[in-house]
Formats: structure tokens, C-alpha cells, sequence
């Protein structure tokens, strides 16, 4: 609900317009960026713009302060210099030779660690909704993109660190059956950055194909924690939507019923 404060500042009116087109805005960038992983590789680097675009906007929408009436504080300057920063490592991560990027871990880490606390942020933001429309759903599903494409970030992370920690079956090979050899129906795993996202999204919704697998019990953790995570995610979004709908209609009774006991025909 708003703050008593802000119901008329025409300066917390437009920081709430803003925030309402901030939610179709980061949809639109984080499924242009699942969209990216199904290119080809030559086509891939789009994908990191896509990432790029999407920090960017998630400093300028969620680095002022969180309530309309707020004021700014030590923990909103400190996500906005994550930010930044962050958008800049992306950046080099991005034009970094291959085996360069092994040695980039600790930035990627701290890429995650500011999509996490963004996706803490927006949850923030929609717990804070008034009433519940088209623009706060587009909001409540860019979180959930959000929490894939983190688990995603994280799943490689380990994988680089850890090589062998999730492991993948080439069907074509399964599908021989015992015609072929043992060797040839070896497990094969061609590790890249689009398959761990599919896998991410796997775990967070919890569907479980079955074509890959966490083989070390760090994979196996972090499989079970995203595991966890989808489904609270999605409780905790549609409890919060769910209030805020049946409140805001319990709002409209109320004001009708005030409105007929005082002789005037309640508003449309």
C-alpha cells in the first residue's frame, strides 16, 4: 500500500509510473536472452548484450530506494556500485579469449551475486504493489527468468571450477540400444553455457528430464537448493498477488458501501 505521505507527491506518483514500466521492460530483456542461447554460436555475443541491457536497467529501476516514501540509504548505493560494476566485468568478460575466462570466476560470482540480490529487490517491489494488473504478472515472471538465468551463472561457476560436476547422456547413442559398443555409448557432455541454463530451468521447475545430471555433491546441493527454490518463489509471488487482489477488490466493496450509505451513487 502507499505510504500516507506519498498518496499525493507528484514525485513518488511518477517514481511508482517508472516502476510499472520497469516490470514489461525487464521481461522483454530476459526473454530476449533466453532467446539468444537458441542462435548460433556466431550469433551468441548478442546474448551478452542482452545480459548487459539487463544490468543496466535493473541499477537505474532498482537502485533508489524501495518504499515511494524512502529515502536513500547505505544498502541502495551499495547495490548501485554492485551494479556498475558488475556491468562493467560483463563487459570484459564478454571480449575475454576463451581461456581467459577461467580465470575470471570471481567476477562472474559477482554477476550472480547481483542478479540474486536484485531478484530479492523485485520481490520487495511487488510485496509493495498496491493492485495487482498486466505490468506487475510481467514483473512477477521477469523474477522468475531472473532466479533461471542466476542458477544458470551459478551452475557454471562450479562447473568451471569443478570439471565432471554435471554430466549429460547423447541420446542418439541411447537410442542404439545394445546393438553398439560400451565405448560408443559412453556418456558424452559437451559443456556450454546454453545447456547449463537449460538445466538450471529444469531444476527450478522441477519437471527432471532426466538427460543431465549432477554428478559431485556440490552439483547435487545446488541441483536440490534451485529444486527448492522454484517452487517457494512461486508460492511466495502468488500469495503476495493474491493479497493484493482480494484486498484491493475488498477496497472497492468498502468504498461503494461508504458511498451508498452517504446517498451517492458509488464511482465506476
Amino acid at each position: 500500500m502507499f505510504a500516507p505521505a506519498s498518496r499525493h507527491d507528484p514525485s513518488a506518483l511518477l517514481r511508482l509510473e517508472r516502476r510499472l514500466r520497469f516490470y514489461p521492460a525487464l521481461l522483454l530483456l530476459t526473454v530476449l536472452v533466453m532467446a539468444s542461447f537458441a542462435l548460433p554460436m556466431a550469433w551468441r555475443p548478442f546474448g551478452a548484450l542482452g545480459y548487459g541491457l539487463t544490468l543496466l536497467l535493473l541499477v537505474v529501476a532498482l537502485g533508489g530506494p524501495i518504499r515511494l516514501a524512502g529515502r536513500p540509504c547505505l544498502s541502495n548505493l551499495l547495490y548501485r556500485l554492485l551494479g556498475l560494476s558488475a556491468l562493467a566485468v560483463q563487459g570484459l568478460w564478454s571480449f575475454a579469449p576463451a581461456g581467459a575466462q577461467r580465470s575470471g570466476l570471481p567476477l562472474l560470482a559477482m554477476v550472480t551475486v547481483f542478479i540474486t540480490w536484485s531478484v530479492l529487490r523485485l520481490l520487495a517491489l511487488l510485496a509493495l504493489e498496491p493492485t495487482v494488473d498486466r505490468r506487475v504478472l510481467m514483473g512477477a515472471v521477469a523474477g522468475y527468468l531472473l532466479l533461471g538465468l542466476t542458477a544458470g551463472l551459478l551452475m557454471t561457476i562450479l562447473e568451471t571450477i569443478v570439471s565432471g560436476s554435471f554430466t549429460a547422456l547423447d541420446a542418439s547413442t541411447e537410442l542404439l540400444g545394445p546393438i553398439i559398443s560400451a565405448e560408443v555409448k559412453q556418456r558424452i557432455w559437451q559443456l556450454d553455457f546454453v545447456r547449463l541454463n537449460y538445466f538450471a530451468f529444469v531444476c527450478l521447475t522441477t519437471v527432471g528430464f532426466g538427460d543431465i545430471a549432477p554428478q559431485t555433491p556440490q552439483a547435487q546441493m545446488l541441483t536440490i537448493s534451485f529444486c527448492v527454490i522454484g517452487p517457494t518463489y512461486m508460492a511466495l509471488v502468488l500469495g503476495l498477488l493474491i493479497n493484493r487482489s482480494t484486498t484491493a477488490e475488498a477496497q472497492e466493496v468498502a468504498e461503494a458501501l461508504r458511498q451508498l450509505k452517504a446517498g451517492r451513487p458509488p464511482s465506476p
